[in-house]
């Protein structure tokens, strides 16, 4: 823990340097993005350093306890070091419920969304893009910046799969917990008989860490190339621009082939990879600190079906806190945050219980 806040410290004066040069003041994106980044570490950084001062000042009060000769000193010295002891202690918990918790930590934070079809066929990749269509409505509502990492479609206009990032003020706070399974009940565009079906799609939400969070050494990946399946004609692939990374340890693999740059679609598929490998990483620390949380909110496993789209009764019910709206089409259209606002909301409340 104590390598990694140092680590944090280090980028925390680089950050610092960043936002006074005059490159980075003439560029709104990327001050924008380090200051961000900035706010982030503020906390664990601030905790660190007193950490530290506390440390030098106990060790002091310690190496007078042993040549001190004077009786009302030492009196005076061992009960400085008690209270040094005491307050060092309760900063070390902070830190270790920071470095633990991951949700606090990572409220400020941007992130990276993977929607893919579940069961129902053909409906469910339809499904799938519609939800797609949601979260892109809900980020231009809210002035956040979405960019397509990969994507995979179908011949009737639904999603094999989609990935995305979104950047912008509180964007991991509101969409954190639409990860889980998400279900839609309706009669299909692909249903001749009028029959109500039941399709699933799976959505992850992962925070976007800073490449400080996450040593990936070059020794542990294994990167292929090969030719992107892009459309034909003028626009054919000529060059081998796909990428296709695994980390070797996991076997957690990402291909991207969006972009006709190999360096841009290598440049995605680590920032995808490095997402996942956090998320994975933060679950398995969860699990030792304790048995997967339950709570209203739910445990934010990807198995968990969170939600149910109802369209004949134009409703919309997450059935983590138990909350029901009557807005369905509003809520496709992006006005997601009556539900985000309830979501936050029952998750502060269990915590302060």
């Amino acid at each position: 823990m104590f390598e990694e806040l140092a680590k944090l410290e280090e980028r925390y004066k680089e950050l610092e340097q960043f936002l006074a040069s005059y490159e980075t003041i003439g560029d709104k994106q990327l001050y924008n993005q380090y200051a961000r980044e900035l706010s982030v570490l503020k906390e664990p950084v601030a905790l660190w350093r007193q950490y530290q001062r506390l440390s030098k000042e106990l060790e002091d009060t310690k190496a007078v306890l042993e040549y001190e000769q004077d009786k009302q000193m030492l009196e005076l010295a061992a009960k400085e070091a008690q209270e040094l002891g005491e307050k060092k202690a309760k900063i070390e918990e902070r830190l270790q419920n920071l470095s633990k918790g991951g949700e606090d930590n990572d409220a400020g934070r941007d992130c990276i969304v993977e929607v893919r079809p579940g069961t129902g066929g053909l409906e469910a990749g339809l499904f799938a893009a519609e939800l797609y269509r949601m979260y892109t409505k809900y980020a231009a509502k809210k002035g956040w910046a979405v960019e397509m990492m990969s994507s995979n479609t179908t011949e009737l206009g639904g999603v094999k799969e989609v990935v995305f990032s979104v950047k912008g003020q509180d964007v991991y706070k509101r969409l954190k917990f639409e990860s889980g399974v998400h279900r839609v009940q309706r009669v299909p565009a692909t249903e001749a008989q009028g029959r109500i079906h039941t399709s699933t799609a799976t959505v992850a939400v992962l925070a976007e860490p800073q490449e400080v969070e996450l040593a990936i050494e070059p020794k542990d990946l294994r990167i292929d190339t090969y030719r992107s399946s892009g459309p034909g004609g003028q626009h054919m692939q000529k060059t081998d621009s796909a990428v296709r990374i695994t980390h070797i340890a996991s076997g957690v693999a990402v291909a991207c082939q969006d972009e006709r740059s190999q360096g841009k679609n290598k440049a995605k598929a680590m920032r995808i990879l490095r997402a996942r490998l956090l998320d994975i990483k933060k679950q398995e620390e969860a699990k030792k600190v304790a048995r997967e949380r339950k709570s209203q909110v739910g445990t934010g496993e990807r198995s968990e079906k969170i939600r149910t789209y109802n369209f004949p009764d134009r409703r919309i019910t997450d059935h983590r806190i138990n909350f029901t709206l009557h807005k369905l089409e509003a809520v496709l259209e992006g006005d997601l945050d009556e539900i985000s606002d309830a979501l936050i909301k029952a998750s502060e409340e269990k915590k302060n219980e």
